[in-house]
């Protein structure tokens, strides 16, 4: 249970990192390959969608751990496996960034959210 709370706590840190780089803030070294200091408005809106899908990502996140219920079982078995690949593609594509900021901030990240969804897959 724990390592889901952990899980739903980092996607909610980096929705308000989203949210941040949605309002203007210069953190864009951080994100979307790290071109932009402050977004253009079409990585703004993808900054939205990511809002929108960590929040996904943590209820799918929470469910696998039992730590609530609100999707079919099955459902949940099968989109956790698919968050840990997605996740694991995270990793190679977050290291191969050109931006070092994002290579070291956003690879450990999301090396961890794959390992908390691996552990809750095979749980």
């Amino acid at each position: 249970m724990i390592v889901a709370f952990v899980g739903a706590a980092v996607l909610g840190a980096l929705a308000v990192f989203q949210a941040l780089l949605i309002a203007g803030a210069p953190l864009g070294r951080f994100a979307w390959g790290g071109q932009n200091d402050v977004l253009p408005s079409r990585l703004r809106v993808g900054s939205g969608v990511s809002i929108a899908l960590y929040g996904v990502f943590a209820l799918l996140i929470l469910q696998a751990a039992g730590a609530v219920t609100l999707l079919p079982r099955g459902l949940v078995a099968v989109a956790i496996w698919v968050l840990a690949g997605y996740f694991a593609l995270g990793i190679v594509m977050n290291a191969v960034s050109r931006s070092r900021s994002e290579r070291l901030v956003m690879t450990p990240l999301t090396l961890v959210l794959a390992g908390i969804c691996l552990v809750l897959a095979l749980h």
